[in-house]
């Protein structure tokens, strides 16, 4: 979908159709706000978040925005998630419906308590 390489999330946001743009920006927004101290990347050519390792992931496309927690965070909230597509680490929310920003605050809190308990368990056995 984009031509360039981006180096920032402003950057790729703006490189989107202009119809993407404002959900990925409701996106991120939900992101950052249920997660406030992460840092902001492009990891694997997408927007990341990253706490004490790669938190979460987003992206744009043409039909849809899409959402990368992980397998783990998608399970615990597949009732949640059962109106969206799912697949083993993506959830998939259609540009033409809004877009679930508590839910993937929750999701991201989870993210957040996931690599906190990954970090104090690495710590733990040095």
């Amino acid at each position: 979908m984009r031509a360039k390489q981006t180096t920032t999330i402003d950057e790729y946001i703006a490189d989107c159709p202009e119809n993407v743009q404002p959900h990925l920006e409701k996106l991120r927004a939900a992101i950052r706000k249920a997660a406030p101290d992460a840092a902001e990347a492009i990891k694997y050519g997408m927007p990341t978040f990253v706490q004490q390792g790669n938190l979460i992931h987003f992206a744009g496309w043409t039909s849809h925005v899409g959402l990368y927690p992980g397998s783990k965070p998608i399970e615990m909230f597949k009732d949640d998630l059962a109106k969206y597509e799912i697949s083993k680490g993506t959830v998939r929310f259609p540009l033409d419906k809004p877009i679930p920003l508590g839910l993937i605050g929750k999701i991201t809190k989870y993210c957040v308590k996931r690599n906190a308990e990954r970090a104090a368990a690495k710590s733990k056995k040095k």
